[in-house]
Parts: C-alpha cells; sequence; structure tokens
C-alpha cells in the first residue's frame, strides 16, 4: 500500500465548507475526500465527482437474470428433461413469467449491493483510515493530497484563509487494507528479532 501525506482541514459549517470546496478546487489542489455529517446538496458537483453508473449495473444484472431464467427454464423443458404435460407446449412462456421476473429483480438487487459496496469499498474486514475522530458526528472534514509541486506549508495557509477551523498535516497508508478497528495498527513497524 502506498504511503501518502494529506492535509486535513475541519469546518464547522457547511455554508463555509461549499464555497472552500470550490475555492480549493479553482487553486488546482487535489481534494481527496470531503466527509460530512449529513449530505451537502451540491457537494458532488462542486468536487468534480461524475454521476454514478449504478443504475447501468442494475440494468445488466437484471438482463442477466432474465436471460438465466429463461435459458435455464427453457433448456429443462426442452432438451434435459421435456414432458408432456395435458398436451401443453414444452416452452409455455407465461408459465415462466414470474420466475423470470423474480429472477431478474435478485440478479439486479444482489449485484447492486455487492456492486456499491465495492465502488466504496465497503466490507465486514475492509478498515480504512480516519482523518477526523469527529468527522462524521458534527464536522466537515476536507482532506488534500499532497504532492511534490504541493507543499503542505501553502496548502495550510490557504485552508487557512477559506476558513478551516483546524489544520493538520498525516501520512497515512492511502485506500483500504485488511484491519480492525479495536486494536491500534501500528504504521511502519516493524518486528525486530532479539537475541538472547
Amino acid at each position: 500500500m502506498a504511503v501518502k501525506k494529506f492535509v486535513v482541514g475541519n469546518f464547522d459549517d457547511e455554508a463555509v465548507l461549499f464555497p472552500a470546496v470550490k475555492k480549493v478546487r479553482a487553486a488546482g489542489y487535489k481534494i481527496h475526500d470531503v466527509y460530512t455529517p449529513f449530505p451537502v446538496h451540491g457537494l458532488d458537483h462542486a468536487l468534480g465527482l461524475r454521476e454514478t453508473s449504478l443504475h447501468t449495473a442494475g440494468f445488466i444484472y437484471g438482463i442477466t437474470g432474465t436471460t438465466t431464467a429463461l435459458s435455464f427454464m427453457s433448456w429443462i423443458f426442452t432438451t434435459d428433461w421435456p414432458l408432456n404435460i395435458g398436451g401443453k407446449p414444452h416452452f409455455p412462456l407465461p408459465a415462466f413469467i414470474p420466475i423470470t421476473f423474480e429472477l431478474t429483480v435478485l440478479f439486479s438487487a444482489v449485484g447492486m449491493v455487492m456492486t456499491f459496496m465495492y465502488l466504496c469499498q465497503m466490507a465486514p474486514f475492509v478498515k480504512k483510515h480516519i482523518f477526523h475522530p469527529r468527522q462524521t458526528d458534527d464536522q466537515f472534514v476536507m482532506v488534500i493530497e499532497l504532492t511534490e509541486k504541493t507543499p503542505a506549508a501553502d496548502v495550510k495557509a490557504f485552508l487557512d484563509s477559506v476558513g478551516a477551523k483546524e489544520i493538520n498535516e498525516q501520512t497515512v497508508e492511502a485506500g483500504w487494507w485488511i484491519g480492525r478497528f479495536d486494536r491500534e495498527d501500528k504504521l511502519f513497524s516493524k518486528q525486530v528479532a532479539v537475541n538472547a
């Protein structure tokens, strides 16, 4: 996992945070993420995030469920185990509608949940760094990634000028990793064997 440096700025009010996000983007700094205690309308557009493609994934999963249901039932009733039930046809499409609908909804729902969890990097065993202990309680937290061309002192001064109440610099592992929140994992720790 790559170790990156971030400057973290805390804001007390969304009325200060929203213009600050626009100013930070206009200044050319790379915003890693913004954490808010409640959804802020228009923040995704201010951050420059694109529209989600989850609805397209749901459609693809639904078509997969429909195709699976119709293919499996038609294969069973025409090829694998054809039965003559009261002179009815081997491919009774109206009788297939309930099962087809159920598999369409099942594939779409389960697939969209799994895709959402993958895109948001959420799972029971996944641990992500918490930049501020109150980042989802009552504080608005903006995290700016530092690069070679971005000195930390300039970013801190800029965040102070746009209204950040608390500013600090953190070095963390970017992304997610397998870990637990009930015990502290030490960054950069190496176990040294002691010869007795």
